[in-house]
């Protein structure tokens, strides 16, 4: 594949790729992405992109102990930003339900790291029945939060209109790689793709001829917690204001929004010799004990928790507690 490769320009090989459905991107420079038809249209897309469809009533819930107590959270993520959301939301009181195909089984590590403070199950949306109770459990849901390419899961009755048709006021946060806009809006994507187009590896360059890369994958936690946020938002607008309300978030919108920020230069941080045992804490599993990262942030000077122990993969029904 290499010496494939090396016989090709950057861009051809990336149009080739994408062209055959699967992932790759030519490393970039800030100027050029910014400058290309895909840097423009993700350019004139708001951080947080807000639709409200339809004239649903405002759905009344009473106050918990925490900001999202009593909330039902369907979620349908995969891999770190969707994840990082959900289980945010979990840590802040939500009942987090995570479904999954049955015949593409998450890595054991991710899934430690993607099933925190929320329940697993399997279910097929490709069979009658599986779309059926798809539909079931939006109907008790208050928020959908999804990380598919945008149009990848209208098959199964999951389009915006369709939505606020079968499931009005409903909260739907839906996150890509490109967002929805432009020439790239149907690709696939992940953070190091995003950071190779967007001019981030370069701006991380050791050298300024070799790219670089973040020390972990912030477009994925750094989107996270803006859909966290979008989700929270979005129910306090839906329960004044009613509608079904739909939240766009993608990779590279957050990439832009970094690069947009002041820099200084790179080095040590004194963050970096805390005791990392500050931000671990230990939770139960099926398989035993398991050390993990906490939530970050407090709520009334109280530190956040996973609210529960670890679910096994799958190994939850597919229903609202």
């Amino acid at each position: 594949m290499a010496a494939a490769i090396a016989e090709l320009g950057a861009r051809e090989a990336e149009d080739l790729v994408t062209g055959a459905g699967g992932i790759a991107a030519a490393v970039r420079g800030e100027a050029s992405w910014r400058a290309e038809p895909p840097g423009q249209a993700v350019a004139a897309t708001p951080l947080v992109e807000a639709a409200s469809i339809g004239s649903a009533p405002p759905r009344w819930r009473p106050a918990g102990a925490l900001p999202a107590s009593g909330i039902r959270v369907l979620d349908l993520t995969r891999v770190i930003a969707g994840p990082v959301a959900t289980r945010y939301l979990g840590a802040l009181g939500a009942d987090v339900l995570r479904l999954d195909p049955p015949d593409r089984p998450e890595l054991t590590l991710q899934t430690y790291d993607g099933l925190l403070a929320k329940r697993s199950a399997l279910l097929d949306f490709g069979a009658a029945d599986g779309r059926a109770r798809l539909h079931e459990l939006l109907s008790g849901a208050d928020v959908l939060v999804h990380g598919y390419r945008p149009h990848a899961l209208d098959r199964f009755g999951l389009s915006p209109q369709i939505l606020a048709e079968r499931h009005p006021g409903l909260v739907v946060v839906s996150l890509s790689a490109w967002g929805s806009r432009g020439p790239w809006g149907g690709r696939r994507g992940f953070d190091s793709i995003v950071q190779a187009a967007s001019g981030i590896a370069m701006a991380e360059s050791p050298d300024g001829k070799r790219p670089g890369v973040l020390p972990c994958q912030l477009l994925d936690h750094g989107t996270g917690y803006l859909c966290a946020a979008a989700a929270l938002q979005a129910l306090a607008r839906q329960s004044a204001r009613g509608g079904t309300q739909f939240r766009e978030l993608a990779l590279a919108r957050t990439a832009h929004w970094l690069l947009g920020l002041p820099r200084e230069a790179s080095g040590s941080s004194a963050a970096a010799d805390e005791d990392s045992g500050a931000w671990l804490t230990m939770l139960d599993s099926a398989a035993g004990p398991v050390t993990t990262v906490r939530p970050p942030g407090r709520l009334d000077d109280e530190a956040l928790a996973w609210p529960r122990s670890l679910s096994r993969y799958g190994g939850d029904e597919a229903a609202w507690l």
